[in-house]
């Protein structure tokens, strides 16, 4: 349950917009702490984490300056509360940023157990939607337009969590009205970066490894469509079936061809040089990243604009070919489904 909750609203300054500052926390009815917590709360889907980081010192961050603060002294939470206002204020360098009410909240458990964690949230509500507002007046109705906050989902949202604070907090992070500008609240203001954990590497080899086979592969070597999309679904499967990642194994029983092996690491190299990431070789498995870089993995061969052929197991079980009428696929199977 949060302990503590204020509400600021925040122009765009590029749009002549204002800053205005809340003086007091607000005082809500249990009814309504209840409700706003699960949708503050109700905003974090994935399992992505992140940290706050610096490029000199992680005091110069102002977000993980004002979070530390009010985690380490709670009667600081008002003046803090502005200084984080005042900083997304000054984040906004586009004019397409949208104006909102930002809402910070300490959540504090109440719990005695000593793995308990706090956490302050930070809420951005940008959009607007009209309701209609229905009163009884006597023997009929009256209706009216109304504007305000729908309920179905924030706009932008961060939730840090008071453990880690020597590696920048960890932090679970949303935006779902990124406005043209996709810098704005992860960088600009949070200065956020994906935490380095089996999630991200998980994740990261999932990628990498697709990169590889749509675009590295055929320049060095012979293969089909038919080929990389089998490549393709091993992969995902060994990521599926197995509790943790080990690129030897995963070479032997994915890849297989010595050539093919060494290619891979070769990209692999390159790949981490240009996107300045560590990809580790050994990682327990993120069941999560799975779940959601498979999206990703389409295993579609695409023929002309006639046909589509989805491949999701056995390459024995499809030919290719070439007679007087054109190339072909031949595709053998048990029964029909």
């Amino acid at each position: 349950m949060f302990s503590k909750i204020i509400v600021h609203r925040v122009g765009n300054k590029i749009n002549g917009e204002s800053l205005t500052l809340s003086q007091e926390e607000l005082k809500l009815e249990e009814g309504m702490a209840e409700l706003l917590e699960d949708y503050f709360l109700g905003s974090f889907k994935s399992e992505e984490t992140f940290n706050f980081y610096s490029d000199t010192y992680l005091v110069n961050n102002p977000v993980y300056s004002s979070v530390s603060e009010i985690f380490e002294d709670k009667a600081k939470f008002l003046w803090e509360s502005e200084n984080i206002a005042k900083h997304l204020f000054e984040a906004a360098e586009n004019p397409r940023v949208q104006g909102g009410e930002l809402f910070i909240v300490l959540f504090e458990e109440e719990s005695d157990r000593p793995d308990k964690v706090d956490k302050i949230g930070i809420f951005k509500m940008e959009k607007r939607e009209s309701f209609l507002k229905i009163s009884p007046r006597e023997e009929t109705f009256d209706i009216e337009k109304d504007q305000g906050i729908g309920l179905s989902k924030i706009d932008k949202a961060a939730l840090i969590y008071n453990n880690n604070k020597e590696t920048g907090y960890v932090l679970s992070v949303v935006d779902n009205n990124k406005n043209g500008d996709m810098y704005y609240w992860f960088e600009d203001f949070l200065k956020v970066k994906q935490r380095d954990d089996e999630y991200f590497h998980t994740q990261e080899a999932l990628m990498v490894y697709k990169d590889y086979i749509t675009k590295q592969l055929p320049q060095e070597f012979e293969v089909s469509k038919a080929d990389q999309a089998d490549f393709l679904n091993k992969s995902i499967n060994f990521f599926k079936e197995k509790e943790e990642f080990k690129l030897d194994e995963f070479a032997s029983e994915v890849l297989g061809d010595q050539h093919v092996i060494e290619s891979f690491v070769n990209f692999k190299t390159d790949y981490e040089q240009d996107m300045q990431v560590n990809i580790a070789e050994e990682f327990p498995i993120s069941e999560a990243a799975v779940k959601k870089t498979q999206r990703h993995f389409k295993s579609i061969i695409k023929l002309d604009k006639n046909f589509h052929i989805y491949i999701h197991g056995d390459r024995q079980k499809l030919e290719m070919g070439e007679d007087d009428k054109g190339k072909y696929y031949r595709l053998y199977f048990d029964k029909e489904v």
